[in-house]
Order: C-alpha cells, then sequence, then structure tokens
C-alpha cells in the first residue's frame, strides 16, 4: 500500500464516484483528483448545509452529475457517455434512524441503487474495476465480543443494516452470474465508523457534537455505552483505493468481500470518544437523551485479519489521531471562514501519505 501505487493505478483513469456530494465520496473524489484521475461524479445534491462537497468547491475540480442513481436511464446514460475504467459505489441512504421513518426510500436506494450500478457497469464495455461500498452493519449483529469476518452471516435488524446487507448479496449475484466471466473485479468494502472533517450528517456522533460546540450548547448522547469501531475517513479510503487499484491487476483474486477497520484499541465506546473530542476542542459538554430511542446495536467490531494479510492494508492513525485531524479541519473552517478547504483537505490527504510512504 503505497502513494505511488496509488499514482500508477488511477493517473489518467476515467473514475466514477457515485455519491460524490456525500462526506465520504466527496473525500475520495479529493483524493482521486490529486492522483491523476478524471473524477465523474454522480450523486443528488448535498445531503447538508454545509457540506463537504460545497465547502471544497467540488464542483470546480471534477465532472459532477446531479441525479439519482434510482433513475437507471441517467445512470445509464452517464455511463455510456464517460465510459468509466474504474467504479466507486457510494451512493447511499447512510442513516440507521432515518431508515425507521423512510424504509422503502433507503430499500429502493441502497438495493435498486445497487442494482442499477452494477447492470450500468455489466452494459458498458469499459468497466475493469468496480468497488460497493456497504457497511460494518450489514452483518447478523449477535453483540459478541470479536470481530466479524467477511465469511460470517449478513443479516441487519433495522431497515439501513437490512439494506446494506440485502447490497451484498446483490453484488455477490452480479459478481458471479455476470462480472467475473467476463474478468471483470467486483468487490464490497464494509468500514465502521468514519470520522473526518466535512460531515455534517445529522444522528452522527462527530458532526452532532461539532454543531453542539459552535452553537455553544451540550451535545445530546443516546447511549454513551455503545461501541463501534471509529476511524478517520482517510483509513478505509486507502482501502478503497488499493483495492480498486488490485482489482484491476487481478480481478479473480480480489473479488470479494474485504473489511476496513481500526485496531481493537480504537473500538471504543461513544462517551470516550466525546471526551477526546471536547479535549481536542478544549469546549464542550454532553448531555443524556431520556427519550426512548430505536433499537441501534450496542457492541460491533470488525477483524481486518483478511485485508491486514492479502491487501497488506493496515490502518494508520490511532483513534486519538483521527480526533485530531477531524477537529483541525472543522475549527479550519469555522475559524478562518471562507478558508480555501479544497487545499486545506488535500493538505491533509498529503499528510497521510506521508505517514503511509514511512510506515509502508
Amino acid at each position: 500500500m503505497s502513494f505511488e501505487r496509488f499514482k500508477r493505478a488511477y493517473c489518467g483513469q476515467t473514475v466514477l464516484v457515485t455519491g460524490c456530494s456525500g462526506f465520504k465520496g466527496s473525500w475520495l473524489s479529493v483524493w482521486l483528483h490529486t492522483l491523476g484521475a478524471r473524477v465523474v461524479g454522480y450523486a443528488l445534491q448535498p445531503p447538508t448545509e454545509p457540506s463537504m462537497f460545497r465547502a471544497c468547491s467540488l464542483d470546480k475540480h471534477i465532472i459532477s452529475m446531479e441525479a439519482d442513481i434510482c433513475d437507471d436511464a441517467a445512470l445509464t446514460e452517464v455511463f455510456k457517455t464517460y465510459k468509466p475504467d474504474i467504479v466507486f459505489h457510494l451512493a447511499a441512504q447512510p442513516l440507521v434512524r432515518y431508515s425507521y421513518l423512510q424504509p422503502k426510500e433507503t430499500f429502493e436506494t441502497n438495493v435498486m441503487g445497487t442494482v442499477n450500478v452494477l447492470e450500468a457497469a455489466r452494459n458498458t464495455g469499459t468497466v475493469k474495476s468496480i468497488v460497493v461500498i456497504t457497511t460494518d452493519k450489514c452483518y447478523e449483529n449477535r453483540e459478541w465480543v470479536y470481530g466479524y469476518r467477511e465469511t460470517d452471516p449478513i443479516g441487519g435488524y433495522d431497515p439501513y443494516s437490512a439494506s446494506k446487507g440485502c447490497a451484498e448479496l446483490v453484488v455477490s449475484a452480479f459478481r458471479n452470474s455476470f462480472l467475473m466471466s467476463r474478468g471483470v473485479g467486483l468487490a464490497s468494502a464494509r468500514a465502521g465508523n468514519v470520522i473526518g472533517g466535512g460531515d455534517w450528517a445529522v444522528d452522527r456522533l462527530l458532526p452532532d457534537f461539532v454543531r453542539a460546540v459552535v452553537d455553544n450548547k451540550p451535545i445530546r448522547i443516546r447511549n454513551p455505552l455503545a461501541t463501534r469501531p471509529w476511524q478517520h475517513v482517510l483509513e478505509p479510503l486507502s482501502g478503497y483505493l488499493l483495492l480498486g487499484a488490485l482489482l484491476l491487476a487481478e480481478p479473480e483474486k480480489y473479488s470479494s468481500a474485504w473489511n476496513f477497520g481500526p485496531r481493537d484499541t480504537d473500538v471504543l465506546p461513544v462517551e470516550e470518544i466525546l471526551n477526546l473530542a471536547i479535549a481536542e476542542w478544549g469546549a464542550g459538554r454532553v448531555e443524556k437523551e431520556a427519550v426512548k430511542q430505536p433499537h441501534e446495536a450496542t457492541l460491533l467490531k470488525l477483524d481486518i485479519s483478511k485485508a491486514e494479510a492479502y491487501l497488506r492494508w493496515h490502518p494508520i492513525f490511532s483513534c486519538r489521531e483521527a480526533i485530531k485531524r477531524t477537529v483541525e479541519w472543522y475549527k479550519k473552517y469555522y475559524e478562518e471562514f471562507p478558508s480555501d478547504m479544497f487545499s486545506f483537505t488535500i493538505e491533509q490527504i498529503r499528510e497521510y501519505e506521508h505517514v503511509l510512504q514511512f510506515r509502508s
């Protein structure tokens, strides 16, 4: 895993990123741009205001198409027009609690949206590598203390988790039925709770913390003991980029499911994450919500030994380092507005690449 490998794999390639207006999709689009890729983004308008997409003025740096992945005709036309070599599918309805309010929308977006992307890809002769991003919540969560492996059963208590489990089955079906025989690499990637600057989604811990600090209000948390695999956004993105590059070279070898998560020492409860964030920012206070909430998993961990052994991918940042860089991004945005967040985001990517080079 190295910057040189990424550069060789992506420079000059046409890369389609669905969900480019979202948090992870925006970060991935910036990184691909710095690697010399021709980035074609396909997404709805940014889901929040502010947004990472607008803070970085991404529409000035990539080809940006505003459309829905549930619109299979529009999606097919984009594939035909731009003829991508590589596809990263991140577009999704990504929130657990929202899925309780809008289960039909969640399943349509996360399941049929994935079908539409893979169908368009298989009907476009240029695509050689596809990475579909799902979630650690796609596993049948039994609340056990060890991490879930890629061979563990798919499940999903809530509509969001179930829809992502269904998306995994869609990926497997398209891989086995259509794409593998054509030499097209297709893999799914499952990551944990991702943090980083530029996320303003509702019902996410760090964005809720940032809003509370900026508004000088307490942050209200639902379950302070809920334990999750926390990682900086660049960690799973480095895994996605590595996986996409390896699929180009050896599609049969790497076309499967992969976990990208932190080390066990960074699988921490919500309360501890907030204490680290408060210490790093130098402000903030916590209140426990008393209202009964819909079911959410209490304990969730990923086993990343497969990615470490076969991809030679390893997490780099500790949870403390991840929070430090996350707070730095938000402070830059709020204290130096209007800041050049595109350049600052690239600066953080370069810092990560430097550590990547040093530790590879």
